[in-house]
């Protein structure tokens, strides 16, 4: 097990027994507190193990949605905006609510912050400590 194998594994260690994936749960509870850098990292493990599945794309445009966080945390504007778009790219090929989760309100999210630094013309960071999103998942789940 690498060092960042045994960072997941901790991260997600709460999330385990539950009806979905520890790593999917880990993402949310990670990108709820403003860790995105090990949200991507939680969601890519998982990602990378089921590459060839129908959740592919998906996982990928929320790992691409936690990066886009990642530069906005390092005020890299211009990569964020097109992590953003990326994500958006990858997310729009699932039906609107995908994995308990709405995809309307993501994909919306993305445009609200798109939107952000387009209209600054990429001279502001929106994200502030008030800004932060929150991402939840529908039905029963337990996520923080």
């Amino acid at each position: 097990m690498s060092k960042k194998s045994a960072k997941i594994a901790a991260l997600i260690e709460a999330c385990r027994g539950q009806e979905l994936d520890a790593h999917y749960l880990g993402y949310f509870e990670c990108f709820n507190q403003g860790l995105y850098f090990e949200a991507h990292d939680v969601l890519e493990e998982l990602w990378l193990v089921d590459r060839k599945g129908p959740n592919y794309s998906f996982h990928k445009g929320m790992i691409q949605l936690a990066g886009a966080f990642v530069h906005l945390q390092k005020n890299r504007l211009k990569p964020s905006a097109a992590l953003f778009k990326l994500a958006q790219a990858n997310l729009q090929k699932y039906p609107a609510v995908h994995e308990r989760l709405d995809l309307s309100v993501v994909l919306q999210l993305i445009e609200d912050w798109v939107y952000k630094l387009e209209a600054a013309n990429f001279s502001s960071n929106p994200l502030n400590s008030t800004s932060s999103p929150k991402l939840y998942l529908t039905g029963s789940v337990k996520i923080q």
